[in-house]
């Protein structure tokens, strides 16, 4: 098999069990495994690729990773979320619920958001989807697109389709309610399963599967018990997003007269790899008076957090605390869930949401963040190859350029990666020994032409949406400009 040196002014290597840090370090990989990580390699190489001023470090792991076109936006100034269609009226449920995109464009969007993983040198992703303009959760055939989009593009991705059995509905006047569907639901753990019996382990070994619940206020408790058994059958993690808004908490609650992780834990949904984002309301946390033993329930569980920091904090919201929840040996991992895919970004806003949390800002370390992006979702996923640089790990790696006239001056690369850095500052991605971006160009990918069928696909799905608004405004009126938008637009002219 074909060896390959990398150096670079920095390398991130592990030893003892932790990260360390080699100044004109080097990386030897062969085949799809790392052969050595340190200073002196007596070996033969058939290449060594210098970086310069660089850091090689292990790839980022991305624990709820977007995998469509970005809706952010649509909530980031619109409120409430029950009249900016976000929430569905009964009447667009009666009238039956129907896609808003095409399978051709679901199949798109995958790829093109996979794209963006890889550019902000992500190299592990378990996607993440918004369920709001579907007809109820997403289907097998367009997760078989999407194993063959991340083959393609050589990323590392587990897979596995959002199912649900109700949705939160909002009438005329205003009350938000429930409707459930719960054989549709189960009609979804049903294809997942069969989505995992063809797709478990294959393009070797970069396609592996996961069960993906949609939300805990979304499941029967039948539904979550079925699919807390079919994880552990399967072997295969499980995620549901979970503690994640009051509104959740309290709906719960209110359905089942327990919280959250006393209703998981009632249902014996904890698998061995269980991932829970976002973990921001738990007893005693945000507000949350009702007595219940979430905190023990979920260090028993052993369940993962998966910490989106940027995600969060756009609607104002923080995690109490990531240094509490790390003390009490919590498995903590990083998602991006939003665009960009930016994981520098997120654990940048960690450090800064942390402290502020706290108080202190001696309570957590660039150092903690860094291992959540890497060590933490390797720990989540059960996966001691992934998240390290070391003899015999996968060849799963980023190069983040530190000769940036804005990276600044430096002590430390990880501190000042988190004080200065950005995902723009990635320039190349090796997975499973394969190069997937080289000097910040993806084979195969047109960038411009991605970005200008993406804004069309969005366009398109917005200008359905006051079918699907509470007494039907117009587009203008759910989505209105930041200031007010005076005279027409002129036609542009091209060419001379």
């Amino acid at each position: 098999m074909k060896r390959t040196a990398l150096t670079a002014a920095w390398v991130v290597g592990h030893a003892d069990g932790q990260h360390c840090l080699y100044h004109n370090g080097t990386v030897v990989v062969e085949g799809e495994k790392v052969l050595h990580v340190g200073h002196d390699f007596d070996g033969e190489v058939a290449e060594t690729i210098d970086f310069g001023e660089a850091l090689i470090g292990p790839g980022f792991i991305d624990l709820d990773a977007l995998a469509d076109l970005d809706t952010t936006v649509l909530g980031y100034d619109n409120h409430p979320p029950e009249l900016k269609g976000r929430v569905w009226p009964q009447s667009y449920m009666q009238a039956g619920p129907r896609e808003m995109y095409t399978p051709d464009e679901l199949a798109f969007q995958k790829r093109y958001a996979f794209t963006r993983l890889v550019r902000n040198g992500i190299t592990t992703a378990l996607p993440i989807s918004s369920l709001f303009y579907r007809a109820w959760g997403e289907t097998a055939e367009e997760f078989d697109a999407a194993a063959e989009a991340a083959a393609d593009l050589g990323l590392r991705v587990y897979l596995g389709p959002a199912y649900r059995s109700g949705n939160l509905v909002v009438d005329q006047k205003r009350q938000i309610g429930f409707h459930y569907d719960a054989p549709r639901g189960i009609a979804g753990l049903s294809e997942a399963e069969a989505f995992i019996a063809r797709h478990e382990n294959t393009h070797g070994g970069l396609i592996r599967t996961m069960l993906a619940p949609d939300r805990i206020e979304t499941c029967t408790p039948d539904l979550l018990r079925r699919s807390g058994a079919a994880a552990r059958d399967h072997d295969v993690p499980i995620r549901l997003h979970c503690c994640q808004s009051r509104l959740e908490y309290d709906l719960v609650l209110q359905q089942h007269g327990k919280s959250p992780l006393e209703l998981l834990r009632d249902t014996a949904f904890f698998a061995p790899a269980t991932i829970l984002p976002h973990g921001l309301f738990l007893s005693g946390i945000n507000g949350i008076t009702h007595e219940a033993p979430d905190h023990e329930i979920l260090i028993s569980s052993g369940a993962a957090l998966a910490h989106c920091p940027l995600v969060m904090a756009r609607g104002g919201k923080v995690l109490h605390s990531f240094a509490r929840f790390r003390d009490l040996g919590v498995t903590i991992g990083m998602g991006t869930d939003t665009h960009p895919a930016d994981m520098i970004q997120n654990m940048a806003l960690g450090v800064m949401t942390a402290r502020i949390a706290e108080g202190n800002p001696t309570c957590v370390s660039a150092a903690d963040f860094y291992d959540a992006a890497t060590l933490g979702g390797a720990a989540a996923l059960n996966r001691p190859d992934l998240g390290r640089l070391a003899p015999g790990s996968a060849a799963d790696l980023n190069v983040i350029r530190l000769d940036s006239p804005d990276i600044g001056q430096r002590i430390d690369p990880i501190q000042t990666l988190l004080l200065n850095g950005s995902g723009r500052d990635v320039s190349d991605v090796m997975i499973a020994g394969r190069f997937v971006m080289r000097d910040g160009a993806i084979p195969g990918v047109d960038e411009g032409a991605f970005r200008r069928q993406a804004q069309a696909q969005f366009d398109r799905m917005v200008a359905q949406y006051p079918d699907r608004t509470l007494f039907h405004p117009p587009v203008k009126e759910i989505f209105p400009t930041s200031y007010p938008l005076r005279g027409h637009a002129p036609a542009i002219r091209r060419g001379g």
